[in-house]
């Protein structure tokens, strides 16, 4: 939905449903989007009843959707609204995502050489931003996390490396490469020199995880900020 309420459907590549299968990439689709439009996700058990098929339930969605003033809350409430009394044939799950841009002073990205130095020149990178920002206080948490995600990109991924810090509602890492494969943690041995990157990236930060994209993968990691760091942020 654009935010003057105008909803569309685009096509969108067919997937394996999500948690099924043994972790193949999705095809990805690039869509550019006004900033304040919304952004709707659902299962089937939203759109289609017994009596009523899925083109009738996503125009009754569409028009549920169709009022850009509205909240996210508001709209997932008049959304679920709508559905027939009839019990669903699915699971209901609906998501609403609203755009938002960010200023520039709070996204930085760097491109990092592809061998061992890659891993201090990160830290050091990052270490300086967190100084721009006023956050010195994550700034051993995020050395840490920048180190095993980059580490990992040095040794098993391929192509360039990009690390990129978003200040936002939370700090965000990403470390990118362009190899497909997905890092997975790994439970070491005592005897084992590596292995326990990711559990430390796990401990460190609110969460973590990685996405495909068309040129490879991205790994990223969120720290919670703290209250006192919404001060006007200085550009890097």
């Amino acid at each position: 939905m654009d935010p003057q309420g105008r909803v569309s459907y685009p096509d969108l590549p067919t997937g394996t449903p999500l948690g099924v299968g043994l972790g193949e990439p999705f095809d990805s689709v690039e869509l550019e989007l006004d900033e304040g439009s919304v952004l709707a996700l659902y299962t089937d058990g939203l759109i289609e009843t017994r009596d009523h098929d899925i083109e009738e339930g996503m125009h009754r969605l569409g028009t549920a959707l169709a009022q850009p003033d509205r909240t996210l809350d508001d709209l997932c409430d008049i959304a679920t609204r709508t559905l027939p009394d009839q019990a669903p044939c699915d699971d209901v799950t609906l998501l609403l995502v609203r755009t938002r841009s960010l200023n520039p002073s709070r996204v930085v990205t760097w491109a990092l050489p592809r061998d061992r130095s890659a891993v201090r020149h990160a830290r050091r990178l990052a270490a300086h931003q967190l100084t721009q920002w006023g956050l010195e206080g994550l700034a051993d948490a995020t050395r840490l996390i920048v180190s095993e995600l980059v580490t990992d990109a040095v040794r098993h991924g391929t192509g360039p490396i990009e690390l990129r810090l978003v200040r936002h509602r939370v700090l965000t890492c990403e470390v990118s490469d362009t190899a497909a494969f997905i890092p997975r943690p790994h439970r070491a041995r005592t005897t084992d020199e590596n292995g326990r990157g990711l559990f430390l990236v796990t401990n460190l930060s609110r969460r973590w995880g990685a996405r495909s994209t068309s040129g490879g993968k991205v790994v990223w990691a969120e720290q919670e900020l703290p209250h006192t760091s919404e001060r006007q942020p200085v550009a890097a």
